[in-house]
């Protein structure tokens, strides 16, 4: 298995490259708000830039909360999500400890990294990467 990490944001100049990689190839929009990445400023130009995504929390909270399991736990961390089953509650949003999940209104379901790795490659100073993890995706 592998999980999305921001290896050196020092390096990163806010170019959002990677947020619209998610949203066009993932979520197949144009839309900023439709990426299971964010770019935010660390507190000015200066300071540079932090990622806001999935940590891969291993049991997630946002999972533990959904009613409809419309969120399942991937094993070694992270949620496979099944969109077919949400009811748009957004429990999950509430839940996740990193601010990592973003709700869709007008689609009425949460936006959530998926650890996919679609956007590392848009990175054009490699400051996000996968990695792998001890645990194959498909072990129990």
């Amino acid at each position: 298995m592998q999980h999305l990490k921001a290896i050196d944001m020092a390096k990163c100049i806010g170019c959002y490259s990677c947020v619209l990689a998610c949203a066009r190839l993932v979520h197949k929009t144009l839309s900023w708000e439709r990426s299971g990445i964010h770019i935010r400023s660390a507190g000015g130009l200066s300071t540079g830039f932090e990622a806001i995504y999935c940590l891969a929390c291993d049991p997630p909270p946002c999972a533990a909360v959904c009613p409809t399991e419309a969120l399942k736990p991937k094993p070694g961390g992270g949620v496979i999500f099944r969109s077919n089953l949400c009811m748009g509650c957004g429990k999950c949003v509430q839940a996740c400890t990193v601010g990592a999940i973003h709700f869709d209104g007008e689609l009425n379901k949460p936006i959530v990294c998926v650890h996919c790795g679609r956007c590392v490659s848009f990175c054009p100073h490699g400051c996000i990467t996968l990695v792998k993890t001890g645990k194959k995706q498909d072990e129990k």
